[in-house]
């Protein structure tokens, strides 16, 4: 995977919106493009990329805790917002890009450190101006369900006009 260390590494918004959504997301599995800085801060990447889905793999590792030593929900969320939203991105056509309105997640356990994740994000719709999806964090070898989230983005057409 390409590994951005800075502004100048990143992709610029000219080129990415000569891309689809979905021509986006499969350059940076395939490590044509750089993935997003904060998956190297926050232990994840991205493991698999298809039209509607998009599955992050991460470990949780000691820096993610809160004080009390379990996993700080600000990683769950940051997992569940990087899946949800990237599985909308791949709904966008050329010319378009995305942002998060809002987001929402349910912890229903917490995660062991150590314990490989997966974290998909499925599309329930994505149109001209918004996009919603929901998502899950899942134990890799023991299936259990950590987290469920929910998202709605807004799609923006940001082709220039000639």
């Amino acid at each position: 995977m390409l590994d951005a260390k800075s502004p100048d590494d990143l992709l610029k918004m000219d080129d990415v919106l000569k891309l689809s959504g979905l021509e986006f997301m499969q350059g940076i599995l395939e490590g044509r493009l750089p993935a997003p800085p904060i998956s190297r801060v926050m232990g994840y990447r991205l493991h698999a990329v298809d039209a509607g889905r998009v599955v992050f793999r991460g470990t949780p590792e000691f820096d993610v805790t809160n004080p009390m030593g379990t996993v700080h929900g600000g990683w769950y969320g940051t997992l569940l917002d990087s899946a949800m939203a990237c599985a909308v991105m791949t709904g966008v056509p050329r010319g378009s890009a995305y942002t998060t309105l809002e987001y929402k997640i349910n912890i229903l356990r917490s995660i062991p450190l150590g314990t490989e994740i997966d974290c998909v994000g499925v599309v329930d719709h994505v149109g001209r101006s918004t996009g919603v999806a929901h998502g899950e964090i899942r134990g890799v070898s023991d299936g259990k369900l950590y987290a469920t989230g929910s998202t709605t983005c807004m799609v923006m057409n940001l082709a220039t006009k000639s």
